[in-house]
């Protein structure tokens, strides 16, 4: 029906979130029907993304050739404060929101069923030992800064149980968000409300 760079386009693009067949089928005409100079605009900014990295110590993005990404470099963050977020996105919002001058840890999105991948409690072990090796073992603040949700909630216990006896107190950010929200969506006042009344 399509020609076959469309579909191919399609079959690629609808797999991304918020994004199903019918969007990227607009997406590939709406691109398809630009200037070529516009359209290799597009195509360099996408190419461009493959030179990204990974931070290794909160596996957030990084530019290319980078260990570390901006956050977790900076001397003047609070390496003794560590928000626990889910996603890139969280990281964003909340810097956006002003008002934390800690480190964080991505986790990557939960399962609805409370249950952490084997790949995030790896993560949570590599903070562990991160703590243990530059902190001496003992944080002043673990925040817990996933959306109000019950498999939030969850993955919340089982966070201050591994960390347990490791940070001067371990808390979780206010329900100024909604419950079932999610902290990218959040305004920056809300946000920045919730973690101030972090508990």
């Amino acid at each position: 029906m399509f020609p076959r760079q469309i579909q191919n386009f399609i079959d690629i693009f609808s797999k991304l979130p918020s994004i199903g067949p019918r969007m990227a089928t607009r997406l590939a005409f709406y691109l398809a029907e630009l200037d070529k100079n516009t359209l290799n605009k597009f195509i360099s900014a996408l190419s461009g993304i493959i030179d990204l990295g990974v931070c290794t110590h909160c596996f957030g993005i990084t530019e290319s050739k980078k260990t570390l990404c901006e956050i977790c470099e900076s001397k003047t963050r609070d390496k003794k404060t560590i928000a626990i977020v889910e996603k890139q996105t969280d990281v964003f919002t909340i810097e956006k929101a002003g008002g934390y001058n800690g480190i964080y840890l991505i986790l990557g999105e939960l399962k609805h069923d409370g249950t952490l991948e084997p790949e995030q409690r790896k993560k949570l072990e590599l903070l562990k030992k991160r703590i243990e090796v530059e902190q001496n073992g003992y944080v002043t603040e673990i925040i817990i800064a996933l959306g109000p949700n019950t498999f939030s909630d969850f993955v919340a216990s089982v966070i201050k149980q591994a960390f347990k006896g490791m940070a001067e107190r371990i808390t979780r950010i206010g329900r100024g968000i909604p419950t079932g929200g999610q902290i990218e969506f959040a305004d920056e006042e809300t946000l920045r409300s919730s973690f101030e009344r972090r508990s």
